[in-house]
């Protein structure tokens, strides 16, 4: 062992040995000493769920067992504040040297930035390297050197970069180690008694781990990926790639999936192989999103709290907790709607159609706050990524220049017969409507009364009627729209007259509370064996427990999702219509011309959700044909010739393939990125127009981040 003089390579999100750029460095400066730090006080609101708890438990002892093999173990340490245990460590091992790769939301933006001014100042050579994108955020700019602020411009510039993401590097073949004898490993803790028994379940669907990543991203290549492009749509097959908690955690590498792919890809065109050509150009736009929602993150660092068109701060949103309350439950009374939420409180998953369908649901249909989704989404599904689900709840909510128009309603009705045409998927989530005939098991409310009778159905009974009826979901968006473009109009008027400030402020002017049940509440945290930190507190996201009965006995799914389940989560502030009074009355006496444009969208679409989540996302699944889920086990699925109606056919380019929502209302506004904001400092009018209220995006934040960016974009690639 080297008695010092070692470097630290400090993992965060990049839980693999091989094509890891920071292992590298390390391996090729000496002696290494691994380490991950477990501080998820400093994610603030958005500290982890339970089941990504979970997913990183396992993947950490997997990381741990490959870095042993190869010569040193993973020292973990547990913290409130990562700088200061890198110091620690430092310190105990002599290294002189860290290496890191890079994160782009803006929490690990400032932490890296800070970091590097640290421990700069105490003598130790830093560096840190690409590894989560193809292209670094600051490398893909327009002909005049700025961002992109549309998907299709973003990716076509990847696509004819002059040079092509650098190759995947092959993990080393022996790793001296450092020094650890008085560094020695704190005890993470990433679960309590009452989480065991649920997450005892996920380990029968899923493996985590970098050499199992690999194996799921080979059986995706050899398998699906040829008919992706004909199958990607359907929720009840296994037929998307499973990759999504994989990459977020690092276990496998973009550019490795990008080169293979592309073989692949190169294979089939000489085969003449059309589908499979296709297949790898929609697969790998998936790639391109999950690349954009690191872009736009990087240049527009409110995205995950804040709408990137300013116009949407206008909109009246309804506060309701009883809509809330209902949606998360899975009793809309909208069978595909309901299935994916009881899939997703089960097992922490959802088949990125779905997501698309339910966030949809939320946000047009209910008209709830989108970021009120995206943090349920947060506390609830296995590869949450901060990055990409604001990229998907942005798009859903029209809040993308090339974004989803905001008019526009997914009917529930017609997507499940696009997406689950035989019904399968909903007869699995919701087995009360088991016996529904399929001609009917997407709009069980126009079934006559006998077939109703016949399946054992009671509307209102044991299967909700619809929460909202899709005409009058309609009629009260536009009367919504009209009231945030008067609203709009009013406060542009203001601003030119010099009574307001002007344009790219997108903060709501009341920000939205998170409702209780996903609001964070501390609570003692287990005491760690620690000697070092003691008693710590976290603040915990109550995700549902899978621990019911309904989790294990199909038989008994039904009472356990809609009884036990329904009264374990808290309430939505009472104060929740308020917002809903005020949009009723401000309307009064304009919006009945609403009323004569009601319509039924019979086609509509759903082009995309990232996870990643995106239409054809990298939220996908690891794995193989055949899963086991909630204690039974999903059929293993074989591609069953396509019953598809042919009205049902949907977009096939995804985000930015639909008129942009902004085309037709040439009053939006710009969007504002912090790095145009000046390089020296923050003035009155600048913190207003770049930053929220919230907890987490204070001066001193953003004060750091205007300043990383000179240094950032000089970092060592």
């Amino acid at each position: 062992m080297s008695s010092g003089g070692c470097s630290i390579v400090w993992f965060r999100r990049d839980l693999r040995v091989e094509d890891n750029p920071a292992l590298a460095a390390g391996v090729r400066a000496g002696a290494v000493v691994g380490v991950f730090i477990w501080a998820p006080e400093e994610e603030g609101q958005y500290y982890p769920g339970r089941v990504s708890r979970w997913w990183l438990k396992n993947s950490l002892s997997h990381l741990d067992s490959s870095l042993r093999n190869l010569g040193t173990p993973l020292v973990t340490k547990r913290s409130t504040d990562s700088v200061s245990s890198l110091l620690e460590v430092v310190k105990s091992t002599g290294a002189t040297q860290i290496f890191f790769n890079h994160l782009y939301d803006p929490l690990s933006l400032v932490r890296d930035h800070r970091a590097k001014e640290i421990l700069t100042a105490h003598g130790i050579t830093v560096r840190s390297f690409n590894s989560d994108l193809l292209y670094e955020p600051w490398d893909v700019n327009d002909e005049h050197g700025q961002p992109f602020t549309t998907f299709d411009a973003f990716w076509e510039r990847c696509l004819s970069m002059p040079y092509d993401p650098q190759a995947p590097l092959l993990p080393p073949k022996r790793i001296i180690s450092g020094d650890v004898s008085r560094c020695p490993s704190d005890t993470l803790v990433f679960e309590d008694e009452s989480e065991k028994a649920s997450n005892a379940l996920l380990a029968r669907a899923w493996s985590p781990g970098w050499s199992n990543a690999n194996k799921a991203l080979t059986t995706f290549i050899n398998g699906p990926l040829i008919e992706y492009s004909k199958n990607r749509r359907k929720a009840d097959s296994a037929t998307t790639s499973f990759l999504s908690p994989h990459l977020h955690f690092g276990e496998v590498s973009v550019k490795k999936v990008f080169h293979l792919v592309r073989i692949k890809q190169v294979f089939w065109a000489n085969e003449g192989n059309q589908a499979g050509e296709e297949s790898v150009n929609l697969f790998l736009k998936s790639i391109g999103l999950r690349e954009y929602s690191r872009y736009i993150s990087f240049n527009h660092p409110y995205s995950h709290e804040r709408p990137l068109l300013g116009h949407l701060k206008f909109f009246p949103w309804v506060v309701n907790e009883g809509y809330f309350k209902a949606w998360r439950q899975g009793r809309t009374g909208y069978p595909l709607v309901d299935a994916g939420m009881r899939e997703l409180w089960a097992t922490g998953w959802l088949h990125d159609r779905i997501r698309v369908v339910v966030s949809s649901f939320f946000v047009k249909v209910l008209q709830l706050p989108w970021r009120w989704g995206m943090k349920y989404f947060w506390d609830t599904l296995l590869d949450a990524d901060l990055e990409s689900d604001a990229l998907g709840w942005q798009y859903i909510s029209g809040t993308l220049p090339d974004g989803r128009e905001f008019d526009r309603i997914d009917n529930p009705q017609f997507e499940g017969y696009k997406c689950d045409p035989n019904g399968e998927y909903v007869r699995r989530w919701l087995p009360e409507l088991a016996r529904l005939p399929t001609e009917w098991i997407h709009h069980p409310w126009n079934a006559p009364e006998s077939v109703l009778q016949a399946a054992g159905i009671e509307l209102g009974s044991n299967y909700p009627l619809p929460i909202v009826e899709i005409d009058a979901a309609t009629v009260r968006l536009e009367e919504a729209l009209i009231q945030m473009w008067r609203l709009e109009a009013a406060s542009r008027t203001a601003a030119e007259n010099g009574t307001e400030e002007g344009l790219g402020d997108s903060s709501e002017s009341a920000p939205i509370a998170f409702p209780q049940d996903i609001q964070m509440e501390e609570r003692p945290e287990p005491v760690r064996n620690n000697p070092l930190h003691g008693t710590r507190r976290y603040q915990d996201q109550m995700v549902p427990s899978m621990t019911s009965s309904r989790v294990r006995v199909e038989e008994e799914e039904t009472s356990s999702v809609r009884n036990s389940a329904g009264d374990s989560r808290a309430e939505v502030p009472t104060n929740a219509n308020a917002q809903q009074n005020a949009r009723e009355a401000v309307n009064q006496g304009v919006l009945h011309n609403a009323n004569r444009n009601t319509r039924q969208r019979h086609n509509n679409t759903t082009t995309f959700w990232l996870r990643n989540a995106a239409e054809d996302s990298t939220a996908e699944s690891s794995s193989s044909t055949r899963r086991e889920r909630d204690g039974g086990v999903v059929p293993e699925w074989s591609p069953p010739t396509s019953n598809f109606s042919d009205q049902f056919v949907d977009d096939e380019n995804g985000i930015g393939a639909t008129s942009p929502y902004l085309q037709r209302h040439p009053q939006s506004h710009q969007l504002m990125s912090w790095t145009r904001l000046p390089q020296t400092g923050l003035e009155a009018g600048d913190v207003e127009n770049a930053i929220s209220p919230s907890g987490m995006e204070n001066i001193v934040l953003w004060q750091y981040m205007c300043s990383f960016y000179a240094s950032y974009t000089n970092i060592d690639e």
